[in-house]
C-alpha cells in the first residue's frame, strides 16, 4: 500500500510550494484515496493564497482537511475526487469526491467521501463543492415557479447557479456580467446572458455572485419592488459600501447572505450535509457542467500556476489540476 504522498502548500501570503509527506496508517473507518483531479475555486483560494482572509475569519473560513493556519503556512482547498484504494470493501475501487486539498494521496474517514454516481466523470466532480454552495443558495432564495430571475457574476458560483436554474419552470433567468467572453459559458448552460447595462430589470429575486461593489449596486436596481439579493459573494479583508439610499426603503428591498457552512432553517430538520451533497453530484450528470472547467496543469506546475489565477494572468472559472 503506497503512503508517499505530495501536497501543495501556502508557506507565506503569495508563495506556493509543493511538500512531501508520508501517511498514516489507515485505521478501521478509514480510506486511503489516490488524487485523480483537483481543482482550484479561484475567489475563495485566490483570497487565502493573497493572505487576505480576515483574522476575525480564520476560525470559520477553516477548510474541512486544512493543515496550518492562515495566513501561512496553510494546505488549503477543497474539491477533490479520487479513487478508494484501501477502505470498507463497500468503497474500495471506488471513485469519491472530498472537500481535501490538494494532495495527491490522503487518509480520512470513509464518512468524509461521497461516492461520484456511474454518470459523472471524475473530471467533472471536482465541482461539486461549488454546486453544492449553489444549492445551498436556492434553498436559502427559494425561488418560484415564473419568477424573473438574474444571477450578476458569471464566476464558478454565479455560473453554478446559473447552471441549476437553468430550465427552471417558467422563470426567466439572465446570467450578467461585465466580460463579454462569459456569454458562451451561458450559453452552454441554458440561461440568456446580459451586460450588467442591458440586464433586464424587475426581478423578483438576483443572485450576487460577482464579489464587487458595481455589481452590488446593479443587483438591487435590478430589483422589482419587495425583490431580493441573495449575497453569494465573499470579499475576505475588502470593505464593501452598499448604496442603501435612493429606492432601497421605497420599494422594500431585502440582501441577506448565503453560506454553505449552514444547510438553509427550511431544509435543515430534513437534509444532512451529506444530502446536500449528493444532490450536488447527481446535478454534475449534465454535461453543461464541464463549461465551469476552463483550463487544467499537471499538479507539479500548481506552484507556479496558482500567482496567475490569483492576478487574473490566467483567467479561469475552474482550473482543473490533474494528478
Amino acid at each position: 500500500m503506497e503512503r508517499d504522498a505530495r501536497a501543495f502548500w501556502i508557506p507565506s501570503p503569495g508563495k506556493g510550494e509543493i511538500r512531501d509527506l508520508v501517511l498514516p496508517e489507515p485505521g478501521p473507518g478509514e480510506v486511503l484515496v489516490r488524487t485523480l483531479f483537483s481543482g482550484v475555486s479561484r475567489g475563495t483560494e485566490a483570497i487565502v493564497f493573497r493572505g487576505g482572509v480576515p483574522p476575525n475569519q480564520h476560525a470559520i473560513m477553516r477548510a474541512p482537511f486544512q493543515d496550518g493556519t492562515f495566513p501561512g503556512p496553510v494546505k488549503y482547498g477543497y474539491l477533490n475526487v479520487g479513487e478508494v484504494e484501501h477502505g470498507p470493501p463497500e468503497l474500495l475501487g471506488r471513485t469519491v469526491f472530498c472537500l481535501y486539498p490538494h494532495q495527491t494521496r490522503y487518509v480520512v474517514p470513509a464518512g468524509a467521501v461521497s461516492v461520484v454516481p456511474d454518470d459523472v466523470p471524475p473530471s467533472r466532480a471536482i465541482l461539486a463543492g461549488t454546486v453544492e454552495t449553489a444549492v445551498n443558495a436556492l434553498w436559502d432564495a427559494a425561488p418560484l415557479v415564473g419568477d424573473r430571475i438574474a444571477v450578476v457574476g458569471a464566476g464558478m458560483v454565479g455560473c453554478s447557479v446559473a447552471g441549476v436554474l437553468a430550465g427552471f419552470p417558467g422563470s426567466r433567468v439572465q446570467l450578467v456580467d461585465t466580460d463579454p467572453s462569459r456569454a458562451g459559458a451561458a450559453r452552454a448552460l441554458g440561461v440568456e446572458f446580459a451586460h450588467p447595462d442591458q440586464a433586464e430589470g424587475g426581478c423578483d429575486l438576483v443572485i450576487h455572485a460577482s464579489a464587487t461593489e458595481a455589481g452590488l449596486a446593479r443587483s438591487l436596481e435590478l430589483l422589482a419592488p419587495e425583490g431580493e439579493v441573495v449575497e453569494l459573494s465573499w470579499y475576505g479583508d475588502r470593505r464593501v459600501n452598499v448604496p442603501l439610499g435612493e429606492f432601497f426603503h421605497s420599494r422594500r428591498l431585502t440582501v441577506r447572505a448565503s453560506q454553505v457552512g449552514a444547510v438553509p432553517p427550511a431544509r435543515r430538520s430534513s437534509r444532512s450535509f451529506a444530502d446536500r451533497l449528493a444532490l450536488a453530484l447527481r446535478l454534475l450528470a449534465d454535461p453543461a457542467f464541464d463549461t465551469l472547467i476552463t483550463g487544467e496543469s499537471p499538479f507539479a506546475e500548481l506552484p507556479r500556476v496558482m500567482p496567475r489565477l490569483t492576478s487574473g494572468e490566467l483567467p479561469a472559472l475552474c482550473h482543473r489540476i490533474v494528478h
